[in-house]
């Protein structure tokens, strides 16, 4: 269990120096205790309180980091229940499963959808993150053939699932280079897993069938020297409510983890969609097949609830972007929006005579506009104002975008060389602050439609 403030103070110098920044060492033992301070912050404190002190100020959830290079993966080091009480600091990794039973050509087009599970939203690039290879077959050799081809098709992260520590151990000498994630030590091989992680410097996923059972599950994995752990809840296939049992025992967790600072359970989780007998049951329509759109009801509600790791089966696109949506929206700081970069955009091939109008730096903003000024077809320059990523009505009302801050960024963007015409397109909603802009800037003033979806008839019909 964490040490309290108390606790804490007893091992502090006691001096009072104010060096750490606070005015007293309790001060500083309550801010430590509450994890809103660092050890270090302290210069005087002794190497012996030091080791005494660890436990407190190591985060309650540990980051565990997997893939290397450009796709490296980090879950974990989660510090709040919510977001709105301070933010979320390593999305959902979602992954996509490929059984090894796939051979030749099935097996290079499963990698190759994988791959192109790549989408930009708001100008951000999502996509999945990893390749899941489980060991249906059940073969040593099948396993490591599959994981060799997934290694040379793709640089995606690797998580390799298997029960057999054979199986395992032949697979990862061959990607010991890629830093995989290996899945999964359960209470009969937790040492024989724990052995081949702790040779391979991977972390390792511990599988139990209760909170308590994977609590001492990780306790024995840490014990063998394995400190990168991710966390998974094996529920039976046909269970009842089994969906439901499972998002339980993620919340529970994680408030153990992070408000009771419970270190067995204090890592991040996994949780695999569709996959029989394992954690959450096989969901499929009458016809047996796979239903991709219940596996992106599962997928978000486990996003929701704390998984670190989700591992879908379907390849489909349509499936695939509303789960990674889902996961961008909520690791999202909700106390910065995302934003463009304050500029002038120029859409298609534009010239001195093409339109121009301004929108906020708000990204869902901007692309939208961005988006329907493409859909014109009218060459147009799009002026970017700073407004701490803000939308229209948003801004106007708060203050951050009026005349002076429009006048401002055409100065500081030279509109007046891109365009002759010194005319400019206002969004309809701010109508209001024509007249003033008007007189700060000496162009003319058109006001445009108040949907961004107008904008095509608009500069079509309107613009001359």
């Amino acid at each position: 269990m964490a040490l309290t403030g108390l606790d804490i103070f007893k091992l502090l110098p006691k001096t009072n120096c104010k060096k750490c920044g606070m005015p007293t060492c309790l001060a500083f033992a309550m801010a430590l205790a509450q994890k809103r301070a660092k050890l270090d912050d302290c210069p005087d404190v002794s190497q012996e309180a030091k080791a005494k002190l660890a436990a407190a100020a190591a985060p309650p959830m540990r980051k565990v980091v997997f893939g290397c290079g450009d796709n490296q993966v980090q879950i974990g080091q989660e510090t709040v229940m919510f977001r709105h009480e301070e933010k979320f600091h390593n999305p959902t990794v979602l992954a996509v499963t490929l059984s090894d039973k796939l051979t030749g050509n099935d097996l290079k087009n499963r990698i190759a959808s994988i791959n192109s599970l790549q989408f930009e939203r708001v100008g951000t690039k999502i996509g999945a993150k990893a390749i899941a290879v489980i060991n249906d077959s059940g073969s040593s050799q099948s396993f490591v053939q599959a994981v060799a081809a997934v290694k040379d098709a793709s640089d995606l992260a690797l998580i390799l699932v298997t029960k057999s520590p054979d199986a395992l151990t032949a697979a990862v000498a061959k990607v010991k280079d890629r830093s995989p994630l290996l899945a999964e030590a359960t209470p009969d091989t937790a040492e024989a897993m724990a052995k081949i992680a702790k040779e391979n410097g991977c972390p390792l996923v511990a599988c139990a069938e209760s909170v308590e059972a994977l609590s001492d599950l990780s306790e024995k994995i840490e014990a063998q020297g394995v400190e990168d752990i991710v966390l998974s809840i094996e529920i039976p296939a046909g269970k009842k409510q089994a969906l439901r049992e499972h998002l339980y025992n993620l919340s529970r967790m994680r408030a153990l983890a992070l408000k009771k600072v419970f270190r067995p359970l204090g890592h991040p989780t996994i949780s695999f969609v569709n996959r029989q007998s394992s954690f959450v049951p096989r969901l499929t329509d009458e016809g047996g097949k796979t239903m991709d759109d219940t596996q992106t009801a599962i997928a978000v509600s486990l996003i929701c609830k704390y998984s670190g790791i989700v591992v879908v089966d379907t390849t489909s696109a349509y499936a695939l972007l509303p789960i990674l949506t889902a996961v961008m929206n909520i690791f999202s700081d909700p106390q910065k929006p995302v934003q463009v970069e304050p500029k002038v955009y120029p859409i298609g091939e534009p010239d001195a005579n093409s339109p121009l109008m301004f929108t906020t730096n708000f990204s869902l903003t901007y692309y939208t506009v961005e988006s329907d000024v493409e859909a014109s077809r009218v060459p147009s320059y799009i002026l970017v104002v700073d407004t701490e990523g803000t939308s229209v009505l948003t801004a106007y009302s708060g203050d951050k975008l009026n005349e002076k801050t429009v006048a401002d960024a055409m100065a500081k963007h030279g509109v007046e060389k891109l365009v002759k015409h010194h005319r400019l397109i206002i969004p309809g909603y701010v109508a209001v602050m024509s007249g003033k802009l008007e007189e700060a800037t000496n162009w003319e003033v058109m006001v445009g439609p108040r949907e961004s979806s107008m904008l095509p008839k608009y500069l079509q019909e309107v613009w001359k």
